[in-house]
C-alpha cells in the first residue's frame, strides 16, 4: 500500500537524470509527493563540514523559482500528474523551520550517499519524522551529479544528455548557462 503523503528533498542545482530516478522512486511510494528544495535562498545556505562545497555560490547558481520550474516541467514530462506533487522550500540547514513547509506526519524518503546524507537523516529522525531510506550508495556509485552537469556547462561541453529535455530547454530559453559559468569563474579567482 502506498503512503498518503511522502516528502523528498534536495538542492536540485541542476535537475538531472539521477534526480529523476530519486524523485520517481519517491513518487512510486506515495499518492502525493512533496518535493522540498533545500538552500531555497541565500539566507538559508549554511556551511557544513560534511559537504563543504554545498554552501559555495558556484554550487548554488539557480534560484528557488528556477529549480521549481525545472522540477515541475521534468515531472510533467515524465508523466506525473500535476495534482500528485507539490514543490516547497526545505530549509534543512534550519530544521526548526521545516514544518512551516512540510507536514510532520508524512513519510520522509531519502537516499544515502555520504556523511552529509547521514547527518540529514539524523536531523529528520530527531525531529520525529518517519524516514525511509530508499537506497544507500557511495558517491562513486552516483550515475551523475549536479556538479558534473555544471562542470560540463562551464567547460562548454554538451550536457543535454545528462538532464531531461524540458530542463535543457528551460535552461537554454532562460540563458541560465551564463550565470553558471560566471559563478564558476568567480569561484576560481
Amino acid at each position: 500500500m502506498k503512503d498518503a503523503v511522502g516528502v523528498i528533498h534536495g538542492r536540485f542545482q541542476m535537475l538531472h537524470y539521477g534526480h529523476m530516478e530519486y524523485l520517481l522512486a519517491g513518487k512510486e511510494r506515495c499518492e502525493r509527493l512533496i518535493i522540498g528544495i533545500s538552500n531555497p535562498d541565500v539566507t538559508l545556505v549554511k556551511f557544513n563540514g560534511a559537504n563543504p562545497h554545498r554552501s559555495a555560490a558556484s554550487s548554488n547558481p539557480l534560484s528557488f523559482f528556477e529549480r521549481y520550474e525545472m522540477i515541475r516541467l521534468a515531472l510533467l514530462e515524465a508523466g506525473v500528474p500535476r495534482e500528485e506533487f507539490d514543490i516547497v522550500p526545505f530549509p534543512i540547514n534550519y530544521p526548526e523551520l521545516l514544518f512551516n513547509y512540510v507536514p510532520r506526519d508524512a513519510k520522509f524518503y531519502m537516499t544515502i550517499y555520504d556523511e552529509w546524507s547521514e547527518d540529514k537523516k539524523r536531523v529528520l529522525q530527531e525531529l520525529g519524522c518517519e524516514v525511509e531510506v530508499m537506497w544507500k550508495r557511495s558517491n562513486e556509485e552516483k550515475e551523475i551529479s549536479g556538479t558534473e552537469v555544471r562542470a560540463a556547462i562551464t567547460a562548454g561541453e554538451d550536457w543535454s544528455h545528462l538532464v531531461p529535455k524540458s530542463v535543457y530547454e528551460y535552461v537554454q530559453a532562460n540563458d541560465l548557462t551564463q550565470r553558471i559559468i560566471a559563478l564558476a569563474e568567480e569561484n576560481q579567482n
